[in-house]
């Protein structure tokens, strides 16, 4: 929910700054005034006289970088891989998802993103930090081979400090066995 709000407030700055056209001149109170339409503006709006409004924003088909990740339809919006015990393969189930957040990166160059390796709280503290790595490394290898630029991708591994679930059982051990994926300043 937080990362929802967080791309809410970009959301509306990046519109702010699109949609921050003047349809006045500044007067020298700082106030603006609104100028008066030419008579030979045209019926559809369009000035044939050169006044008009000249619009600006994102072309067709282009959307706010944060707002196909943020989509709950979207696969982007899942950003969690799930692992089985002591292991690190990524599961065929989430394939799908890799490959639309590889879609997504080739798309968008400049997006960046770091795999967050996790483990349950079995086994030493060291351990957990190897296998962290080992998952979020196999995450990075299945993106790169999808065709995402390394310079895209960082890996931490959190091993079994920062679990998702509190709790000694499998039902927590399995939530806590994961990779998040998370993009820079989300």
């Amino acid at each position: 929910m937080k990362s929802f709000w967080k791309l809410a407030l970009l959301a509306l700055f990046s519109l702010s700054l699109f949609g921050c056209g003047s349809l006045g001149t500044r007067s020298d109170e700082g106030a603006a005034s609104v100028e008066e339409p030419s008579a030979a503006q045209g019926t559809g709006g369009e000035a044939e006289s050169g006044y008009g409004a000249e619009t600006q924003g994102l072309s067709q088909g282009e959307g706010l970088a944060g707002s196909a990740l943020g989509g709950p339809e979207s696969p982007l919006s899942q950003r969690i891989l799930y692992f089985d015990f002591d292991s690190a393969s990524v599961r065929e189930a989430d394939r799908e998802v890799l490959a639309a957040h590889a879609d997504y990166l080739i798309k968008h160059p400049m997006s960046r993103v770091t795999l967050e390796g996790h483990a349950d709280e079995r086994g030493s503290r060291e351990y957990n930090i190897g296998l962290g790595d080992r998952r979020a490394q196999a995450v990075k290898r299945m993106l790169e081979f999808m065709g995402v630029n390394p310079a895209q991708i960082s890996t931490v591994s959190y091993g079994e400090e920062k679990p998702a679930v509190a709790g000694h059982d499998e039902s927590a051990w399995s939530l806590n066995r994961r990779v998040e994926i998370v993009y820079a300043g989300q």
